[in-house]
């Protein structure tokens, strides 16, 4: 079975001010559909970089990134543009909720680059606020949600497009321990039920809930091993 997302020799480099910086160097990862992989490091280590380019938001200087059987480098902005929105979810540390917008219309919004009719949407938005358990807050505003609330709400509107892949940069990140534990139970609840979840966390405990662990440092992958779920299936 052809891997859902291959990177074969990807270096990033930053130019500022005639001075390299190397954010990524060599990184050699795949990801099958089903698997659920943390990247862990140290702050600055490229773990973001790393996210943000297998989320198309970025390009590698150099190497390649085959997704979905298709090279990245072969796609131009717009195909890139229609790609992201049909075939990744994301999940930010920062929420990224729209203000003025309800929780329903939030998680809509993704679909409305589709074209897709309303009854569709209506459907589609309903079935992703369900299993997250926010249905009941459908008509409320971000404002008047708690931070645990709006990253569920964050984490519908990554899935409400049935998406390939879910990328979640530290998505406990502004969160109290209580509700960061709560949104990594929803992330085991999905892939259990066969979502592909890349997660970028600073915190080991988190880390260790994925199936594979990628650590990073200084822009390369210093260490894989498994997590706790296939350590404990091998067990």
């Amino acid at each position: 079975m052809e891997p859902l997302l291959q990177l074969q020799g990807v270096t990033k480099v930053f130019t500022t001010d005639e001075v390299d910086t190397h954010a990524l160097a060599g990184i050699h990862l795949e990801i099958n559909r089903g698997d659920y992989i943390s990247i862990s490091g140290p702050s600055g280590c490229g773990k973001s970089t790393l996210l943000a380019i297998l989320g198309l938001l970025d390009t590698p200087s150099d190497g390649k990134y085959i997704l979905n059987q298709t090279p990245v480098e072969t796609l131009n902005m717009r195909d890139r543009a229609r790609i992201r929105n049909r075939e990744i979810g994301f999940i930010f540390q920062a929420f990224n909720l729209i203000g003025d917008l309800t929780v329903y219309e939030n998680v809509e919004l993704p679909l409305t680059y589709r074209n897709m009719p309303s009854r569709e949407r209506k459907m589609h938005v309903q079935e992703a606020l369900e299993r997250v358990g926010m249905s009941h807050r459908m008509k409320h505003y971000p404002s008047q949600l708690s931070g645990g609330q709006q990253q569920r709400v964050a984490v519908a509107r990554a899935l409400v497009g049935n998406p390939n892949i879910l990328l979640a940069d530290e998505p406990t990140g502004n969160l109290d321990s209580a509700n960061g534990e709560a949104v990594m139970e929803l992330l085991q609840d999905l892939h259990r039920s066969g979502a592909t979840i890349c997660m970028v966390t600073h915190d080991p405990r988190y880390a260790r809930i994925a199936d594979r662990v990628v650590r990073l440092f200084d822009g390369r992958i210093v260490e894989e091993t498994q997590g706790a779920a296939m350590s404990a299936a091998a067990n």
